[in-house]
């Protein structure tokens, strides 16, 4: 049992004048003690645990049967090439066929730049998910029916399909960010491809005609 004693004084000398002697206070400090350790126990069980932030990237499975691939149409491709300093360089359908043509832009990873791309052309998917995210935030569905419902949406043929490549200067967080741009903008269908030569000309010549290191 934990207690504080504190002792009285007396009196003093034989001139000074004689005072009752004070009894010791105890005070007992084990409700206290006891007290803290189960608000401690409390917050232990209470509190919830800050998980780490991640991003869910499903690798598309291997496919033997190469019959069944389902080309994609000029007008859905959507193709994106990191370089160095954040760049991010873009063509929209076929890329041209001379390396002089002026078919390649430049953007950033901003909200103005790659962000406002992604949401324009992928209209017809935020359209159709918009209302199923209203029935999500009203509890009309559950999460797994808005899931399901979900990948309907992003699946439909007439979504774009977003190429993504890099070249031999660009950085492992840029191929994140292009990632995390695709979950923030609901792009279902993406992929990871290497960069053409072609394509590393032509974007060579834009920065020589726009003077860009």
């Amino acid at each position: 049992m934990a207690e504080v004693n504190t002792e009285g004084g007396g009196g003093g000398g034989k001139h000074q004048k004689k005072r009752a002697k004070k009894l010791p206070t105890r005070i007992d400090m084990t409700p206290m003690v006891d007290l803290g350790f189960l608000l401690l126990t409390f917050f232990m069980l209470a509190t919830t645990f800050s998980k780490p932030k991640i991003i869910e990237l499903t690798p598309p499975a291997k496919t033997i049967d190469t019959t069944k691939f389902e080309k994609i149409q000029d007008s859905l491709a959507l193709t994106l090439i990191l370089s160095s300093h954040d760049k991010v360089y873009y063509y929209e359908g076929k890329i041209a066929s001379k390396t002089d043509s002026n078919n390649i832009k430049l953007t950033t990873f901003s909200n103005d730049g790659l962000r406002k791309i992604l949401l324009r052309r992928n209209y017809l998917v935020l359209n159709g998910l918009k209302p199923l995210k209203e029935k999500l935030d009203n509890k009309q569905i559950a999460d797994s029916t808005y899931e399901r419902l979900k990948d309907k949406v992003q699946g439909n043929k007439m979504t774009i399909f977003v190429i993504i490549k890099t070249d031999s200067v660009a950085k492992y967080t840029n191929v994140i960010s292009a990632l995390d741009e695709m979950n923030i903008c609901d792009v279902g269908k993406y992929a990871l491809v290497e960069v053409s030569k072609l394509e590393t000309l032509m974007m060579q010549d834009y920065n020589t005609k726009n003077n860009i290191k």
